[in-house]
């Protein structure tokens, strides 16, 4: 049968997980105090790494229908994964993974997977619709290991063959899986058995492309001299063999096995250290797809797929730290001073901006971080401080309504008075800022305590740390350098946590401004090696400021998501003014404002002349106005 036009470009099945990645290196796994989720899985990870290649692709598995298995189906469609395939099991739980990096050479895991949703993949599972969509299936040895999960394989397998799609196997020996070895040893990578080989060499005549590391083509081949090995499933497959060979890179054999195991097809090697041996054969896999995939010479592929080999053994995650595209062209192009790719900024940052959650190509904000200023407000009114965060929370109702659903929304909370409000924030879907400042300080310090970092850890994922810093680049040498090094405390603890980073700058409150003032103040942060995701910018006298500062971002970090204008308490006109003067700059995505918006409710609320409703009316009328006002500025 002809093969029809496909939609996808691959299509990879079995296994899914969350894997907890214990975050202590160089512990056992009784030792470990804490751990970090992401997908797992071989097929699932593909499936992401793939994607994050360009491909186009979909998965075929089972997740439980509780919070994990909504958390896989969520992180599938952020990567851009096809879910058509993933059915949700209301009766079994989504499989779990422990991991733990104990040295270089002992990476200890233990599978849970008793009855769960994975390990109950079947037939009735298998779309034939959604096998014809892709170009190529993908399929994992450790699926065929149990009979209900065989049968769906080899369904899959026959759907793909007779519309005449391509068919991979990853050999994915896990022997503990074919219950050959305890719940204890997940790690172990080879046990002989004559039975699993038999199994195997059932599927391969069926394979287009056969990618295996050395001891999973000695069990796929029966034999534990490799070239043996090779021969045999060369005679049973015509299949493009891929032999994976650790730190030595890979072999391709399209053809006859030659000699010797070198005299293959081989791609250009990457010498970095090992972090994580864990998840590393899928990142080769997803590397080697696209190229295979998009008809790139056996060189190419083999060299994309070692290369993407080194990024995920020097990070401790598996499908979260995978490279994107982007991320491995700069790579081939300059390669990296660092054997530890993990410690290169400068690929940190791509992979970075290249794999942020949610985009944001408007934003509009309703800032009630303030703390002085509502505590000065309520002081004047002879009300109690208790009532801050009450307030907040009829803040978060009036920016509700003027939202309404409707995306591109957001607010700035903190966490002395805003805790509450942040749960109703969360609640709204809004994108949340959270500001780390001492209220005033100059030079910078932090709220609460100095060690920015263990704060974080506690804070939602996409929750924005915001850090506002009065800076003039004309300050003293010694203030500036103070400020710019708490700058860069600060965004080394952002990336290590895996939180965006927004920088507000204030210049005019110490000094004059002029058309080049901001931009040297956001160039002295960035030559620090600060990237913020976002600016925060007070409004410039001159148009033409606008425009430096844009040359500025686009000079030092083109992927900065933009600027949101600040309002610092001016009236709505005047706001208007701003508005229409960057309404026609592509860097500014919106505006972050508050007290023009809710300074008047604050004080009649606190000193009790007007009611919550009363007060959400006026807060939500003036943040409407100002959306309209941006709007309209944006449309004209």
């Amino acid at each position: 049968m002809a093969a029809q036009p496909a939609a996808l470009d691959v299509i990879t099945m079995g296994r899914c997980s969350i894997d907890l990645y214990g975050q202590q290196i160089g512990s056992r796994l009784e030792d470990i105090g804490s751990f970090a989720k992401s997908v797992g899985g071989s097929p699932s990870n593909i499936a992401i790494g793939t994607a994050r290649l360009g491909l186009r692709s979909g998965l075929i598995t089972r997740v439980g229908d509780e919070q994990m298995g909504r958390f896989v189906l969520e992180q599938m469609k952020r990567e851009g994964v096809a879910t058509q395939g993933i059915v949700t099991d209301p009766a079994r739980l989504t499989s779990l993974v422990l991991l733990a990096v104990e040295s270089d050479k002992a990476f200890p895991l233990i599978f849970y997977r008793e009855n769960c949703a994975d390990s109950a993949l079947c037939e009735e599972d298998v779309d034939e619709d959604f096998i014809r969509a892709a170009g190529a299936l993908l399929v994992t040895g450790t699926h065929f290991a149990r009979e209900v999960n065989d049968k769906a394989q080899r369904k899959a397998m026959a759907i793909a063959k007779k519309h005449g799609r391509r068919i991979v196997i990853d050999i994915d020996y896990r022997p503990n899986l074919w219950g050959l070895a305890g719940h204890g040893a997940g790690e172990e990578r080879y046990i002989r058995s004559g039975k699993v080989t038999a199994h195997l060499q059932s599927i391969l005549a069926d394979c287009d492309l056969i990618v295996g590391t050395e001891e999973e083509v000695h069990i796929a081949g029966g034999s534990e001299n490799t070239l043996d090995a090779l021969r045999t499933i060369r005679s049973i497959s015509k299949g493009v063999i891929v032999l994976k060979r650790g730190p030595m890179g890979c072999v391709v054999y399209p053809g006859d096995i030659p000699a010797k195991l070198e005299d293959g097809i081989v791609g250009k090697g990457f010498p970095i250290e090992v972090y994580n041996v864990l998840g590393a054969g899928d990142a080769f896999m997803s590397g080697f797809l696209r190229g295979w995939l998009k008809h790139e010479p056996y060189e190419i592929c083999a060299t994309w797929a070692n290369a993407c080999g080194a990024f995920a053994v020097s990070r401790l995650l598996c499908s979260p730290e995978y490279v994107t595209w982007e991320e491995l062209q700069v790579f081939l192009k300059t390669g990296s001073p660092h054997k530890a790719l993990r410690k290169d900024e400068a690929l940190n940052h791509i992979h970075h901006v290249t794999t942020r959650r949610t985009a944001w190509p408007k934003l509009l904000a309703f800032a009630i971080d303030h703390r002085k200023q509502l505590e000065e407000m309520a002081d004047a009114a002879g009300a109690s401080r208790d009532r801050i965060a009450p307030f907040k929370r009829l803040a978060m109702q009036a920016l509700g309504r003027v939202a309404n659903g409707r995306p591109g929304f957001g607010t700035l909370l903190d966490d002395t008075y805003g805790r509450e409000a942040m749960f109703d924030a969360a609640r709204l879907g809004l994108w949340v800022g959270r500001p780390v400042e001492r209220p005033g300080s100059r030079p910078l310090a932090f709220e609460h305590s100095q060690d920015v970092g263990s704060r974080l850890i506690e804070w939602p994922v996409d929750h924005c740390i915001k850090c506002l810093a009065f800076y003039h680049p004309d300050d003293p040498p010694a203030l500036k350098q103070e400020q710019l090094a708490t700058y860069r405390q600060l965004h080394e603890a952002a990336r290590k946590v895996g939180r965006e980073l927004l920088i507000e700058i204030i210049a005019g409150k110490n000094g004059p401004l002029d058309r080049n003032t901001i931009a040297r103040a956001m160039q002295e942060i960035y030559d620090m090696g600060v990237k913020p995701d976002w600016w925060k910018l007070e409004p410039q006298a001159e148009p033409s400021a606008w425009d430096e500062i844009g040359k500025t971002i686009e000079r030092n970090d083109p992927h900065c998501r933009g600027i949101v204008l600040l309002g610092l308490d001016a009236p709505e006109a005047e706001l208007a003014k701003g508005f229409t003067a960057v309404a026609h700059k592509r860097h500014v995505k919106g505006f972050a404002v508050g007290r023009t918006i809710f300074s008047d409710a604050a004080r009649a609320w606190l000193a009790g002349s007007i009611d919550d409703e009363t007060a959400i009316a006026m807060m939500a009328e003036k943040f409407g106005n100002l959306v309209r006002i941006w709007d309209d500025a944006r449309r004209a």
